[in-house]
């Protein structure tokens, strides 16, 4: 089992969470489909869940809250880059044109976090560890392993990301429609065009999660609820598809090939 034993370098997804309208719902649905254990957690951190398959944290699911008078966010999952200093980042994301969702802020003795958005839109949070790293399992069926940018300007997503993270983007070889992201030289997530989304798509992360038999998963996200956005379809990296849950938060779903 990929276990993560050394810290996450700066600029690297290092977790993801979702924030549901019916936080017992979205547990009991990812459960179903990834095996994942989690239940509701103290209130001190609002009953935020941590998930976790075959020990160890892989996904975080919340309730999602809006201020008195304030629209319910959208059911999303949010990608977490990784930070050494929550605060110099935050001043570097605002520095290159980003928008800050929610300052800095202590989650207890676990760490610092904030969220943001890049300058065409796409929301992200960041993670400076303290004493919870992040994903303690990776790139294994029903865990996550790998976060891509959709984006309508890759030019300036290069130039933010590069600013505040110190990430590369790096064109993929006869593919001019996809770029890796790379810290210290090592892939940690890719860009794609928003062109290739449905029209109307706004640019954002998407999480990917692992699993052994697309399709059969597919089925299963179908029976319990949730709907098929791509069908599953086969790809350089191995055979994906793209669902969303029952409360139509999107993720993909990928079985690796040998690459």
């Amino acid at each position: 089992m990929p276990v993560i034993t050394t810290p996450y370098l700066t600029g690297t997804p290092c977790w993801v969470d979702l924030m549901a309208q019916d936080q017992q719902a979205a547990l009991d649905f990812y459960r179903d489909l990834f095996g994942w254990q989690g239940q509701v957690g103290p209130a001190e951190f609002g009953g935020y869940a941590v998930c976790r398959l075959n020990g160890q944290a892989a996904a975080g699911i919340g309730s999602a809250t809006a201020p008195e008078g304030m629209p319910e966010p959208p059911t999303v999952w949010t990608s977490y880059l990784a930070t050494t200093d929550a605060q110099a980042t935050q001043d570097a994301i605002v520095a290159a044109g980003g928008t800050l969702l929610a300052p800095v802020m202590d989650v207890g003795s676990l760490g610092r976090m904030l969220v943001a958005a890049d300058p065409q839109g796409s929301v992200f949070g960041v993670w400076q560890a303290v004493d919870f790293s992040g994903a303690g399992v990776v790139n294994e069926p029903g865990a996550l392993t790998w976060n891509e940018l959709h984006t309508d300007d890759i030019g300036g997503a290069t130039a933010f990301y590069g600013e505040a993270f110190g990430i590369d983007f790096v064109p993929v070889e006869g593919d001019i429609q996809y770029w890796e992201l790379k810290v210290g030289g090592r892939p940690v997530g890719g860009a794609t065009l928003l062109e290739n989304d449905p029209p109307g798509t706004p640019a954002h992360w998407l999480s990917y999660f692992a699993v052994d038999d697309v399709d059969s998963a597919t089925d299963t996200v179908v029976k319990h609820g949730g709907s098929v956005l791509a069908r599953p379809f086969d790809m350089a990296a191995g055979r994906m598809a793209v669902v969303a849950d029952p409360q139509d938060a999107p993720f993909a779903m990928i079985k690796l090939g040998p690459r």
